[in-house]
């Protein structure tokens, strides 16, 4: 990792705007708080706004889940969380018309991953996980894994909370709240597939996959990259800890599905971790997500965009005229690394699968 890029992390957010961050998001008083006051000047929910089709992408980390995301988004047809929302993530109403005085445009910068993919105030991002870190009644992250959310473990009052929650942030969007549909990326969702889908039956579910080895390596490339910048800066430790990303870094946290045995954090620095949670997360998917889920296989958006994007527009009622196939490239790289070769041919029919339902 070079110079510049460490030096564009730290230099991301100032003294005042880590304050501001850590006293927004680093107390669960002030979060819930801020909720209940954005009640007060959001608009009421719709009737039919349950049984919209809403879209939520979710799946393990380095799936194309933010590309996709940011394809979706540029349609123009969806609500999303941005970095604008950022730190009062959970009172958008609220928020929005406060800082509407002293807003900005943002000078796009390359994201912490390295990936090339840039962020600006305006771009979509994953912090919706906020509301879960706040509003879940059942622990779900310990020391050193996260645990699924069945229907059981999430209250009828969460839920409800949770449809407020998706339409103050669609009503302070562009789209209308009488017609606008969400849109959100998080990759926790995989916790908790089957809640979602109580929440909001209409739903579109998206679970992206890729080719396993090349998913391994690069988890395996974000966990040592993201370890080296949270070693110099603490504080993107701390900010990727309340923000509820697990994914890779100094306290990287794997998903311990029931019945399955979590992972040795010794192990996570060798890609045959990787590869072994590949599989887990995976097969557990297969297994669990709730009926309708869509798997959608970004090597053949990539491979083929325009064909493969418009056959998932027909499958979350989306016009493929709003869709850009440009933002999918096709960087096949070579993936030669040491690895356990039972672990990947395992992972391999799991890919298969995968596929298949795909299609």
């Amino acid at each position: 990792m070079g110079g510049c890029e460490r030096e564009s992390v730290k230099e991301r957010y100032s003294a005042l705007d880590r304050l501001l961050h850590r006293l927004a998001l680093g107390s669960h008083a002030v979060r819930s708080l801020s909720y209940d006051i954005n009640g007060i000047v959001s608009p009421p929910i719709p009737e039919d706004f349950v049984t919209r089709k809403h879209v939520f992408v979710s799946g393990l980390a380095r799936s194309g889940t933010s590309i996709l995301l940011r394809c979706l988004f540029g349609s123009q047809q969806f609500a999303t969380l941005t970095y604008r929302h950022m730190p009062f993530v959970l009172a958008p109403n609220l928020w929005t018309t406060a800082s509407r005085k002293f807003q900005i445009k943002g000078v796009a910068g390359e994201r912490a991953h390295g990936d090339g993919l840039q962020v600006d105030f305006d771009t979509p991002e994953a912090f919706e996980e906020i509301f879960w870190l706040t509003f879940s009644l059942k622990p779900y992250v310990t020391a050193d894994s996260l645990y699924p959310q069945d229907l059981d473990d999430i209250s009828h009052d969460t839920l409800e909370k949770f449809v407020r929650f998706v339409s103050n942030v669609v009503s302070c969007n562009d789209q209308s709240i009488e017609t606008g549909r969400y849109l959100s990326k998080n990759n926790n969702n995989v916790l908790r597939l089957s809640a979602l889908r109580a929440a909001f039956p209409s739903a579109s579910l998206l679970v992206p996959f890729r080719k396993p080895l090349a998913h391994a390596r690069s988890l395996l490339l974000q966990q040592e990259r993201f370890s080296e910048i949270q070693h110099e800066d603490p504080y993107v430790l701390q900010y990727m800890n309340w923000l509820g990303h697990h994914e890779f870094g100094l306290n990287q946290k794997p998903f311990c599905f029931f019945g399955l045995e979590c992972f040795k954090k010794a192990d996570m620095y060798h890609i045959d971790y990787w590869l072994a949670y590949w599989i887990t997360v995976y097969q557990h998917l297969l297994k669990k997500s709730p009926e309708g889920t869509i798997f959608v296989d970004y090597d053949l958006l990539c491979r083929d965009p325009e064909n493969a994007l418009r056959s998932l527009a027909g499958k979350i009622d989306l016009d493929f005229a709003h869709l850009n196939p440009a933002v999918f490239t096709n960087k096949q790289r070579s993936c030669s690394v040491d690895h356990d070769e039972a672990l990947l041919a395992e992972a391999e029919l799991v890919h298969q699968e995968l596929v298949k339902l795909s299609g």
